[in-house]
């Protein structure tokens, strides 16, 4: 019994470790600005109709790295660091999540 909570454990603080990189990471990158100046929404669109969607809407939520694309009704959700940044870490996170919008459209069965 004891090796399960070790395992458990040891799980979470794996978890909590790669949250913390992740936001490092993200806020790092957050203070380089794309040469483009293109916002995350305007890379998520730009990709969506690259590939010929255009019944994906990309919106803006709360909170921050609550990013996520909802197959359900079809939303990229960017959090508004993302959404109005032109920054790379906010074109990485927006093109990440437009990625999974891409999958979908094309029936990817994992998603």
């Amino acid at each position: 019994m004891s090796a399960v909570w070790f395992l458990l454990i040891l799980i979470a603080v794996a978890g909590f470790g790669v949250q913390a990189m992740l936001q490092s990471r993200f806020k790092k990158y957050s203070r380089i600005p794309l040469r483009n100046g293109m916002t995350g929404r305007d890379v998520a669109e730009k990709m969506l109709h690259d590939n010929g969607i255009y019944d994906v809407q990309v919106i803006s939520v709360r909170g921050q790295l609550t990013d996520h694309y909802n197959p359900t009704n079809k939303t990229i959700n960017l959090s508004e660091p993302v959404y109005g940044s032109n920054s790379i870490a906010a074109a990485a996170v927006a093109a990440h999540e437009t990625g999974h919008a891409l999958q979908h459209a094309k029936g990817y069965a994992p998603l």
